[in-house]
């Protein structure tokens, strides 16, 4: 159905982004592209939409073909009857007020039938199971719901090819695996083609029919995920374990590495024990409230912070995280309750005054960055030391300088944002879903990051939906619900207590095991 042809991008007289790219995609398959952060993955899916390079600059040779026609050269709009895209943030991409607006937009734009666009909003609301949010507001739509609608959006138009940019990241467990579901329902009932491009592989890597693995200097693989990933430097962890214990072929899924896993129990040692520290209070919060008008984002939330900590804040999209994040940074909006920071409250500070007691990272990392150059940030943050560059380089290696923040990837301009706080060392670091467009490698180096501060005797809280990462780096949980704390304690027996928020190891092998690293080490 669509066809790539010796595909080549680059920008101005810089590097390949892509090389030499040929890639065909049939109807009714699910296409899952990977590979290092800021490697040319969204690049990937622009070429396929239109919007590289119209929108985006740089040089493209080569050719797409649509039904063996050229169409290369048509704008994205000469192509919405035939190919719909969502972007890595869904909200961003909304032009209207409520659900059912959103859901008939694209039609208007088409010119079809009133009654046309009717039968299609109706079956689309049916097909995601969003019914009952037809009249949503979607400023108030939990992220699982916004991402729903967006797909929405598109399927009213009904494309061929649905191209889709991280459409887990920004998801809780439970409402990633429904919209996995709905784009599985969709290839497999619907005849669909996805074209998916994502990080976290261990949610979406048994959904795929074919990977497309980016390289690096431009170069692309295309073949079966097990083949793939047998040597790729971008896993999910059920695949380490599989390399570890020498499985062939390797597991795709849970239910797989856990029949595999049946003789591994025999060859392992005693399971990892973890001393539960007893730390001094870094931030107490008692009682704490947030309210959005008449909603209670936050109802009377009491939470300690210990000295040497690393905290994950989970919880199902909408629960209240980040609300509670901008009220301990003092920053944000507070009904009631009261916040301490080494006995000072962060809202009766100045802004200066917050920022040196508490660092904040938001889900919208291009908050931070407002200067011309990557350089330039890095300077504004560190005073000229090169400290900013460093911590830049541990996470996304290769970032030129004299680049545009707002022309870095996803992924790389959260690194960027990473960078400018973590180099102030602040008493108390928060940050709000700090993983996502990050690679596993550049996630180890953060989370190395997160537990030298901890060392350091800094509090950390991380609001996240990442599982794989708390395992990698936290040592207590928090479950928010409703904006009530609903479970909490040290990280091995929360996760355990839940299904949703066990990361695959704790799944496979039961817990306490939590990490691959922790069964390489008991083999």
């Amino acid at each position: 159905m669509i066809e790539l042809r010796g595909i080549r991008f680059t920008y101005d007289d810089g590097p390949a982004v892509l090389d030499g790219v040929d890639l065909s995609i049939d109807e009714g398959e699910l296409v899952l592209v990977s590979g290092p952060t800021g490697v040319g993955k969204s690049t990937l899916l622009g070429v396929v939409t239109g919007l590289v390079p119209r929108f985006s600059g740089g040089t493209l040779d080569g050719d797409v073909l649509l039904d063996g026609v050229s169409i290369v050269h048509a704008p994205p709009r000469d192509r919405a009857h035939a190919i719909g895209y969502v972007g890595q943030n869904p909200a961003a991409g909304f032009v209207t007020d409520t659900v059912e607006e959103e859901l008939a937009y694209g039609m208007e734009q088409l010119g079809l039938p009133a009654e046309t666009m009717r039968r299609r909003v109706e079956e689309t609301l049916d097909l995601l199971g969003i019914a009952d949010l037809r009249s949503r507001d979607l400023r108030t739509l939990s992220g699982g719901q916004q991402q729903r609608v967006a797909i929405g959006s598109v399927l009213t138009m009904h494309p061929r090819l649905l191209v889709l940019d991280e459409p887990t990241s920004a998801l809780d467990p439970t409402a990633a695996e429904e919209v996995l579901a709905t784009l599985t329902r969709l290839v497999h009932d619907l005849g669909v083609s996805v074209l998916l491009a994502e990080h976290r592989l261990e949610r979406v890597v048994p959904f795929a029919d074919r990977m497309c693995l980016l390289e690096g200097a431009g170069r692309v693989r295309v073949g079966e995920p097990a083949a793939l990933l047998a040597d790729s430097p971008v896993v999910p962890p059920i695949v380490d374990l599989g390399r570890a214990a020498g499985w062939s072929p390797l597991p795709l899924s849970v239910r797989d590495a856990r029949r595999r896993a049946r003789g591994l129990a025999d060859r392992l040692g005693a399971p990892p024990v973890v001393a539960e520290d007893v730390a001094s209070t870094a931030v107490d919060v008692r009682r704490l409230a947030v309210e959005h008008g008449r909603t209670v984002a936050v109802r009377d939330v009491d939470l300690t912070l210990g000295t040497g900590r690393v905290t994950a804040l989970m919880g199902r999209n909408g629960s209240g995280k980040s609300s509670l994040m901008w009220a301990l940074q003092g920053g944000g909006r507070r009904s009631g309750g009261t916040v301490s920071v080494g006995g000072a409250d962060p809202a009766g500070l100045t802004p200066a005054g917050r920022r040196e007691l508490v660092g904040l990272v938001p889900q919208n990392a291009a908050d931070l960055l407002y200067l011309e150059t990557v350089d330039e940030e890095c300077l504004a943050a560190d005073g000229g030391t090169g400290r900013a560059r460093d911590l830049l380089e541990r996470l996304v290696p290769g970032i030129p300088g004299d680049q545009h923040p707002r022309d870095l990837s996803e992924g790389q301009r959260l690194a960027l944002a990473l960078a400018l706080v973590l180099v102030a060392r602040p008493r108390v670091l928060l940050l709000d879903e700090p993983t996502r467009g990050l690679d596993y490698a550049a996630k180890h180096v953060l989370a190395g990051i997160l537990r030298d501060l901890a060392d350091a005797q800094h509090a950390v809280l991380v609001a996240t939906h990442d599982v794989e990462f708390v395992a990698l780096a936290a040592d207590d949980v928090v479950v928010l619900a409703e904006g009530e704390v609903v479970s909490s304690g040290p990280v091995r027996r929360v996760v355990a207590e839940s299904p949703s928020f066990a990361p695959q190891v704790t799944k496979i092998l039961g817990p306490p095991w939590l990490r691959v690293d922790e069964v390489v080490a008991a083999l």
